[in-house]
């Protein structure tokens, strides 16, 4: 810290108490200033020979009482206030970073300039600002701090304008010509660490990274903040996602409870305040902030109950990065006394901007009605579909999450490229674990969001054994993991049904549950017993067995004959007359539903015994499957 020593007489100033200052000499005092509520005990001639204010106060006295003064609005009260009475005495006195300003102000406010006397007070401190403060990058902050409480002197000598463009242009500087100290308490580059690997023994110059200014502004109060950064932005050259990492930076260290999605209430208004300071200061830029970020200042906006625009304003930004963001992001809770746990509406809304991203953007000039497209990578995409799956999976343990909320979260992204609905398999089982008294048709419309097609190999298992799925999804899941074994043998991925395969499918569904209409509600509602489970696990580890080794038997035996073509052709045809055989436990399963009664919203299945297992006993294919399993 730099700092200034004026006079060289020693200090003689005493105290008698809290409320009086005086000096210890041989020569009475015959002055009296008072300054607020502290009386200071002088002589006239050392102050009236350097204050002009002071000459008129005391030549504008009555006689009666021409030794006593009082000073009311002095900037920086008595301790400014005796600065300059000791350079007036020429007693040594020290000026630096935290009490320069205020002397300043006082010099200013008794009028210690240059006409009063040469080398006054006021010239010198000028000559320490710019030589020495202004040239300072941690001076010039700490100088900045002082001056909000010396408003609006600072402002009418320009230190405070003085402070903000020596602050900016130092943070606006190439970072090669960085060479005062700076506080960086983050992540090191290799090279300050001393692990760079191109390190050759030879110790190298620091790198000094782009945000090394960011940590030092935090010390800053809001208002003086929010002038630094403007005046930053304003010179350029900083990155867009610097400036995102310096509000970040500020929010963590003056938001108590931020860094973890929860911001303490404490004082309402101050924390209102900077939370919308933080949002009117992010730049216009897509990306220059972190998603997590914004999600976290979405979070104290509301709250803090921060204003409509600015809410909006951090969906917008937050909706078009969304594919950033996390699951543990989106679980935002909600107000008090509210039914539910997280607040779906805002997650809603988030991904309706996100979608919107792909309408349209506005044109050149804003009053013109055509719109040039904007279109969002496909990867994207399959990101925040993957992200409200699992959101979906989160909120679903809710007991009191409205069906009506997780469907229409879901069908926001039904046309997103999916490869696999694992994810949304998971949040639907959940949602039917956590309600179980649900009724038929709100069954029916939860499981049309999944299609059996796109659940993996190990999903499936576990959907065929689920006790909780109607019957209708459980046998669509055996059967299109019996085609994808039959099929993937044959060499073929995505094959052609026939016409007799699809007529397996119970309403001659084309493979997604969504498209299954031609169905009764009992269909849909009707919950598989135990040992109609079994027979269905039975039939796919048949079927599993027969093409590890069935497909090398029949090779073998046409491979003289008829070639890889005709050996392939062989392969298909026997897994699809395995299909065709499989017909009869699909139906049987499909005729069991009238005897399950109206009780197939539980969420067990009906204990052993039933009237299938007579059925499964007389029908040969069906005992030999549940044999191999």
């Amino acid at each position: 810290m730099k700092f200034m020593k004026l006079g060289s007489k020693p200090d003689s100033f005493q105290a008698d108490g809290d409320n009086i200052r005086y000096v210890a000499t041989e020569l009475a005092t015959d002055i009296v200033v008072n300054v607020g509520d502290v009386k200071f005990y002088l002589h006239k001639f050392p102050l009236l020979s350097k204050s002009a204010r002071l000459q008129e106060l005391v030549a504008n006295t009555n006689e009666e009482n021409n030794d006593e003064i009082y000073i009311q609005d002095i900037p920086g009260g008595p301790v400014a206030f005796e600065i300059c009475a000791k350079f007036c005495y020429g007693m040594t006195v020290t000026l630096n970073a935290y009490n320069v300003v205020a002397a300043r102000c006082a010099a200013g406010y008794l009028e210690m300039y240059e006409t009063v006397e040469k080398g006054n007070l006021i010239y010198k401190i000028e000559v320490f600002l710019n030589t020495s403060i202004f040239r300072s990058w941690k001076d010039s902050i700490i100088v900045l701090q002082t001056t909000k409480s010396l408003l609006p002197w600072s402002e009418e000598i320009k230190v405070v304008s003085h402070c903000l463009d020596s602050i900016a242009s130092k943070a606006s500087i190439d970072t090669s010509k960085v060479d005062w100290s700076y506080t960086y308490n983050r992540k090191k580059l290799p090279s300050e660490n001393g692990n760079d690997p191109h390190w050759n023994g030879v110790r190298k110059q620091q790198t000094v990274p782009q945000d090394w200014w960011v940590e030092d502004l935090c010390e800053l109060h809001i208002d003086s903040y929010k002038r630094v950064l403007t005046t930053i932005k304003a010179k350029g050259g900083i990155p867009v996602d610097v400036i995102g990492e310096s509000l970040k930076a500020y929010a963590m260290r003056r938001l108590p409870g931020f860094s973890k999605g929860m911001v303490q209430c404490g004082d309402v208004l101050k924390n209102r305040s900077l939370v919308e300071t933080i949002v009117w200061l992010l730049p216009t830029e897509k990306g220059s902030a972190p998603c997590s970020f914004l999600l976290k200042l979405l979070k104290a906006a509301i709250l803090l109950e921060c204003g409509e625009m600015g809410r909006r304003e951090l969906m917008r930004r937050t909706g078009q990065q969304l594919e950033e963001a996390t699951v543990t992001d989106l679980l935002i809770r909600t107000c008090p006394g509210e039914a539910t746990i997280y607040d779906v509406d805002i997650v809603q809304n988030l991904v309706e901007e996100f979608v919107m991203q792909d309408r349209s953007a506005p044109g050149e000039n804003e009053f013109q009605e055509i719109r040039s497209p904007r279109f969002v990578p496909e990867a994207s995409k399959l990101m925040v579909a993957k992200l409200v799956d699992g959101y979906l999976a989160e909120i679903a343990r809710d007991p009191n999450l409205p069906l009506s909320k997780f469907v229409d979260l879901a069908e926001m992204v039904s046309g997103f490229p999916r490869p696999s609905h694992d994810g949304l398999y998971r949040a639907i089982d959940m949602y039917l674990k956590e309600h179980p008294g649900i009724s038929k048709n709100e069954k029916k419309r939860i499981c049309r969001l999944m299609d059996c097609k796109k659940l993996s190999p190990e999903a499936c298992m576990h959907a065929v054994q689920n006790e909780r799925l109607p019957l209708r999804v459980v046998v669509q899941v055996l059967f299109f993991e019996q085609v994808r074994a039959a099929t993937s043998s044959a060499g073929s991925s995505t094959p052609d049904l026939a016409g007799s395969v699809r007529a397996l499918l119970p309403g001659g569904s084309h493979g997604s549950s969504r498209s299954a209409t031609t169905n009764t509600e009992d269909e849909w509602d009707a919950v598989p017993t135990e040992e109609e489970l079994k027979a269905l696990k039975g039939e796919l580890a048949t079927l599993r067995l027969g093409a590890g080794g069935g497909g090398g038997r029949e090779r073998s035996g046409n491979e003289l004959n008829d070639g890889p073509k005709s050996n392939a052709e062989n392969v298909a045809a026997s897994k699809v007359k395995g299909l065709l055989m499989s017909k009869k436990i699909f139906s049987k399963l499909w005729l069991s539903k009238e005897k399950l009664g109206e009780n197939s919203s539980s969420d067990t299945s009906e204990s052993p015994g039933s009237a299938n297992a007579g059925e499964t006993k007389s029908t040969p294919s069906r005992s030999r499957r549940h044999s191999v399993s």
